[in-house]
This record gives structure tokens, sequence and C-alpha cells, in this order.
């Protein structure tokens, strides 16, 4: 039997393209779940396809699956509801089988109104997923009301079976590393806390599992060994279990994986040591939720936690030099301009360099979504409509849409306008073992001022500036290769051109191999005009392609035709091999 795992299309175009570009941890389980018992998987990233359904079409006939299932977030419901229908027009005896957090809160409503879903998996899907492929082999005219944590029509109605118990044993689950590569992945399911609108504590009942260390750190080294050297470790909260988090950090140091990840984390679950040990095991950055600098609202939300947890967290993690980025929700219902005010107090005092800032969303399956439902009497037909989600403000009348994007604007202008203070107020703990990942750090940064997404946007002044500060902060604490070269590159765009080349002079002398420095060095000597040295320079990296077209350039205006047409003949056996 031949299986197709989807993930579908959003409705509306992000910003950001990477915040649903990714296929979702859960689809890879279900996958690795379904190839280690001999099944023939293949798994589709539908995020970009909405507009190419000839795509789609040629992928449906090209592996011609026997079943078709979905990864249902919820504001991709409407691409998988499309892609179901293609499938049914492709092949009507193709069983589709919707799942995830969105089908599983509204299971009811897709077996109601879209008679192309045929099935619906309800919360944790490895073992049910893997139950009705089973179950859809030997067939024969009866229902699978034995298989739990299902739901299908009967006699042409909706039924669910008995809810899935949760798995005790995680890491009883095959490796989606086995089968398939991957940049995010987790420790945990579920989160102890009830935030408001967040459909985690319905979905995973509030309880929380773990894998191993062992299985953790292995399927990192597995993943490293096939090419991936940065992770998105995306659980709800990383840091829950202390010692398990050191355990974890201490292996990834013994295998030597030289890897860079990222976390997501709660103010008041890290501590020194443990920030200690994450940052010397390559994680570079940690996300927390804050929500909101108002103690009304963040209680609305449900975040139990102080503004001195909040400000300890920040500034630990900065500290052992951890970009601490901070989710901020706006629109909340009593949002007004004195709550922004405090937000905005609240970003001066914990100086994240790293911001996201929500209009607040209504989802299904959370509690702000029911309490809507009590208020105005809606049902799950809402999401009869061709929408992504319902933001709160639309059910409020309180808050108009003019006043919510005006709250957005002021956050995001404000922010950003401070953004080049906070940087300067970096302070590091003064720990020499931590010298070089503390470079490591500060340039990091600075190449985000200089060349990254806060060199383009016009709110953010001083970027160059800022970015200088920080690249030199960076060299006062190692010979870091990313600050000599994002130093040389600002100095070039500067016109400093002297400046340029004894900064990359200097890291040339550190890093005697890099053809990033290299490069840049002879750009700058280029623009001087100085076509010996930038000549001699580029014949210390004669085996790079882009090294060899600068080179070629250098003999053309130094008249030197005999060279100039060996260093074509070169260029053309590097581009062949």
């Amino acid at each position: 039997m031949k299986i197709l795992l989807v993930y579908p299309y959003f409705l509306d175009k992000r910003i950001n393209e990477e915040d649903v570009s990714v296929i979702p941890m859960g689809l890879y389980y279900v996958g690795s779940m379904l190839r280690a018992n001999g099944y023939t998987v293949d798994i589709l990233n539908g995020h970009n396809l909405g507009r190419a359904p000839h795509r789609i079409y040629q992928v449906l006939g090209d592996k011609q699956p026997d079943v078709v299932g979905f990864s249902i977030l919820h504001a991709n419901r409407w691409g998988g509801i499309d892609i179901a229908r293609m499938v049914k027009k492709v092949n009507p005896k193709t069983a589709v089988v919707f799942g995830g957090v969105g089908a599983t809160f509204l299971w009811e409503h897709f077996l109601t109104h879209f008679p192309e879903i045929d099935y619906v998996v309800r919360g944790e899907g490895e073992h049910s997923f893997l139950e009705l492929i089973r179950f859809l082999e030997k067939k024969r005219g009866r229902m699978p009301a034995h298989i739990d944590g299902l739901a299908f029509r009967k006699k042409g109605k909706p039924v669910k079976t008995r809810d899935r118990e949760q798995l005790t044993d995680l890491d009883s689950l095959p490796m989606p590393a086995d089968h398939f590569a991957f940049q995010h992945i987790s420790l945990t399911r579920g989160c102890p806390e009830g935030c408001t609108f967040c459909g985690s504590p319905a979905f995973w009942k509030r309880r929380v599992r773990f894998h191993s260390a062992e299985y953790f750190v292995t399927q990192m080294e597995m993943l490293r060994e096939k090419g991936v050297n940065f992770f998105f470790v995306s659980d709800d909260t990383f840091t829950l279990k202390r010692e398990l988090v050191i355990d974890i950090c201490r292996r990834i140091l013994e295998r030597r994986l030289d890897i860079v990840w990222a976390a997501i984390s709660r103010v008041d679950c890290v501590d020194e040591e443990m920030l200690g040990w994450m940052r010397r095991a390559g994680c570079t950055q940690i996300s927390y939720g804050v929500e909101s600098g108002s103690r009304e609202l963040r209680d609305r939300y449900r975040k139990r936690f102080s503004e001195a947890a909040i400000c300890r967290a920040f500034d630990l993690t900065v500290r052992h030099g951890i970009m601490a980025r901070a989710y901020f929700i706006y629109g909340a219902p009593g949002e007004s301009d004195q709550t922004i005010d405090e937000s905005l107090a609240m970003l001066r005092r914990i100086r994240p360099l790293s911001a996201i800032f929500y209009v607040l969303d209504l989802f299904p399956g959370t509690a702000l979504y029911e309490d809507y439902k009590q208020r105005t009497g809606a049902t799950d037909d809402i999401w009869l409509e061709r929408i992504e989600d319902l933001l709160y403000f639309e059910t409020d009348a309180t808050l108009s849409k003019a006043a919510v994007l005006a709250f957005g604007r002021r956050l995001r202008e404000g922010y950003l306008s401070l953004l080049p203070e906070f940087a300067a107020q970096i302070d590091l703990i003064d720990d020499p073992q931590l010298y070089p990942l503390h470079a490591d750090f500060l340039s990091r940064l600075a190449l985000t001022f200089s060349h990254g997404d806060y060199a383009v946007n016009p709110l953010i002044k001083d970027n160059l500036a800022t970015a200088v500060m920080l690249f030199e902060r960076s060299l006062s604490y190692h010979p870091d290769h990313r600050a000599f070269w994002g130093l040389g590159l600002v100095y070039q765009h500067l016109r400093r051109f002297d400046e340029s080349l004894a900064i990359l002079q200097r890291g040339i002398q550190h890093h005697h191999t890099s053809i990033d420095l290299h490069m840049a060095l002879a750009n700058s000597l280029m623009r001087l005009n100085r076509y010996p040295e930038a000549r001699q320079c580029l014949e210390a990296i004669p085996d790079h392609p882009r090294a060899v077209e600068q080179l070629i350039r250098c003999c053309r205006f130094m008249g030197d035709r005999e060279s100039e047409q060996y260093w074509i003949g070169q260029l053309n056996r590097l581009q062949q091999a």
C-alpha cells in the first residue's frame, strides 16, 4: 500500500515564509512509523503549492497513492480540503485522512461538511494511523470502530471512537532520523501550562512526556551525519527538566557534534548553570513568551510568572551569550494605549535582541475560542467561510481594527527604534571559557545589523555603527572569523578601504585558508586599483571558482593576456568538475 503524507498550503501570504514552510514534526513521526512497518511512504511539502495545482496533480499521478494523509494545523485546512478534492478527482477510491491539532478539534465539522474527507485521526497519530492503514488493507465492508483515536462516518453521520491513550514511552517510537532529514526536533510532547490562546492544554491534556537524552542526542547525531548542523528545538518548553537538559548538553559536547540550535522556554524555567551548559553545547537563541507588559493581560492569558522572573531570564540568557527573543501578543481583551505603554516599558527593561509581535488569533481548542462561542452563540460553522483564522478584535466591540493595527505599529516601531541601544547595553558574563562563544554571539548579532534583517529595516537607525561596535567588541574577546569578515565588508561599504585592508589582513593571519577573507581583501585592493596585490591574494585560493573569476578580471586590468587565458582555462576545468 502506497501512502502520501501532505503538509498543505495556507491561504494568506506570509511576510516571513519560513513561518509556514516547515513540515510539522508529527508528520515525520507518522511517516517513520509507517516505514518501520514496511509501508511505502512519501512526504509532500505543499506549503508553497497554493498557486500551482498542476504540480500537485503531477505528484498524485506519479505516486498514485492508496491513502493520502494531511497534517492540519488549522490555518492550512482549506489547503488540505483543496488537495483532498484533487485526490478524489484523480482517484475516487483513494482514502483521505486528516490529522493534526486542527483536525482533532474540528473532526465533526470536517466530516459533516466535506465528503472528500474519509477519516480523521484525533490526537497522537502514529499508532492510530498505522492501525487505520492495516484496516484499509483488509477492509471488508466493516467500520474501524475498534481503532482508538479515530473519527469517520457511520450511516452518513460523523462518529468518533474512544480517545487513544497517550504513549507512555516516547522512545518506543521509530526514530524519524532513520528515514528522513529535517531541522526541527522535539524532546517533549505537551505543556503543563494552560495559556488561554494555546491549543496545547486541550490537545495534550497538560501532560508532559519526555524522550530520553540518549534518544534525543542520537537523533541529532544522525541528522548531523546527513548534513544538518542547525536545529530548531520546537518544544513548548524545552527546559522543563533541568537535569535532563544538562545531560543532553553534556552528550552533545562529548560527541563533538559541532552544531548550533535554538530553543523555546519559559522565563521561570531557566537558571544560570543550565544556560551555561546550553551555550557551550551550541544554543544561540532562546524564545520566551512574554505576551504583554500588563500584569492584567498576562493574567488573562494565564501566564503565571512574575515580572521579576521575566527580567531575570532575559538578563541571564544574554549574559551567557544567547540571543533572548521575546514573543508579544496585542489586540487582547482589555488592550488599550495604557497596556501598550506597559509592553513598551517591559521591552525597555528586558532589552530583547529579537522580538515578534502577534495580533491575537482565536483557534479551535483554545480557552479563548470556547469563550467566544459562549459569548456569541457561534458554532464551528464559522470555518465554512474560506478564511484562515479569526482575529479576537473582530469579536469584541470595544476594539476596532484601526486601533489594533495602531497598537501593533506602536510596538514594532518603538521596539525597533530601541534596538541599537539594547545592543550597546549587552552585558556578558566574565568567564574566559566563554570568550570564544561571546565573540561568536556578538559577531552573529553584528551581521544582522550589517547584512541581515536589521540592515534593511528603515526603522532601525545607526545600523552600520551598531554593527561596527559589535564586530569590534567580538574581536576584543576572540579572533572570530565572522567578525573579521563582517567588519571588513562594512568598512568597504563605508569606503574606509585602508581600515578594511587592515582588518582583513589581520583576519587572514588567524584564518590562513579562509576563502571569504581572501575574497574580501582582494575586493578592497581592486577597488583601490591595486591589482597586482589583489592577484597575489587570490592566487592563494586558486581552486575556488569565484576567486578565479576575479583573477581573470585582475589579469585583464593588468593587460596580462597570457595569464588571463590560463585562468580562463582553470575556470573551465573547475566548472566541468
